[in-house]
């Protein structure tokens, strides 16, 4: 019952406890109790006003299952998660086949790189694992999240997120704020045979955040208005299988030059921190998705990892 509520507040306006449960087939008591779960288990901010009765104090776009499936692909949608690639790991164990994909409307545990949480609000973001099957060993993941990337900026673009760039490795960002991440985890034989888990966090609706430890924007705060969750959500998903049918054949190399258009903070002063530590200036990366800077010592290549990218306090 709690989903049906839901949706029929999704919409913001005030419905009355009478009504509501007439709808549903319960006592006004019964709703009210309902509606007290849902606020306090997804931290929503219901309103109650006497003579108007129950309203949300901002819309939701709930994600639509039936239209997901028009992505082509087997979608599970959760109503909440502790992380969607914990999940799909799970999945995988259990010899689910690729690809899937898994979806939540909240996470109460999402994991990013380094081990940064990434979570959020109810209905306001979206939080995606996508699974892909790739052959040929580890030599053939080398630059995926990267490729990765590449997809999910074309469909950010094509949602009028103009500005979005590739901060190296795995992060989006638009005028040096965070607007979306990536983090891909590995199930099977390195050898042969594995899965890709690629989860990808995107501020979509975000207007407010705690805890967040640096800038973060969402597409809402760029645009000024709501985007269509469900619709990114299959833009992406399609896009996805694209690139990564794409990446499977011919690796990252097909990606690099349209990576090198979308890349931050291209030609400028840049510190790597990590296992390693150099500053100088980001001339790019290999064909292997490895990151190229031209240091005073001359140019070095870094891999992923433990090392991270930062832009230069002072220009060197």
């Amino acid at each position: 019952m709690q989903v049906a509520l839901l949706r029929l507040l999704a919409d913001g306006q005030f419905h009355s406890g009478e009504i509501l449960g007439r709808v549903l087939g319960v006592s006004r008591a019964a709703v009210w109790k309902q509606l007290q779960q849902l606020s306090g288990a997804y931290s929503l901010d219901l309103q109650r006003v006497p003579g108007k009765g129950y309203r949300l104090a901002a819309p939701l776009a709930l994600l639509d299952a039936d239209k997901l499936a028009a992505a082509g692909v087997p979608v599970d949608l959760l109503w909440s998660a502790s992380s969607t690639n914990s999940l799909a790991l799970q999945a995988l164990e259990e010899k689910r086949a690729a690809p899937f994909a898994i979806l939540a409307e909240q996470q109460s545990a999402g994991r990013g790189r380094r081990g940064r949480s990434w979570e959020g609000g109810f209905g306001e973001n979206l939080y995606l694992t996508y699974v892909h099957e790739i052959h040929g060993g580890a030599a053939r993941i080398e630059g995926a999240s990267l490729a990765v990337g590449v997809a999910l900026v074309r469909v950010l673009r094509a949602h009028g997120i103009l500005r979005a760039q590739l901060k190296w490795p795995n992060d989006v960002l638009v005028a040096g704020r965070k607007l979306a991440g990536i983090l891909i985890e590995l199930s099977g034989d390195l050898a042969d045979s594995c899965r890709l888990v690629i989860g990808i966090g995107v501020n979509i609706n975000k207007q407010q955040a705690q805890a967040i430890d640096q800038p973060w924007t969402s597409c809402y705060r760029e645009l000024g208005v709501r985007v269509e969750r469900t619709a990114f959500a299959v833009d992406l998903l399609r896009e996805l299988a694209a690139t990564l049918e794409l990446f499977a054949r011919d690796g990252f190399a097909a990606f690099r030059q349209e990576w090198h258009e979308m890349a931050a903070w291209l030609g400028e002063a840049v510190e790597v921190s990590g296992l390693q530590g150099a500053s100088g200036r980001l001339v790019g990366v290999d064909e292997r998705g490895a990151l190229l800077l031209a240091t005073q010592e001359g140019e070095r290549v870094f891999a992923g990892g433990e090392v991270s990218l930062r832009r230069s306090e002072h220009d060197s």
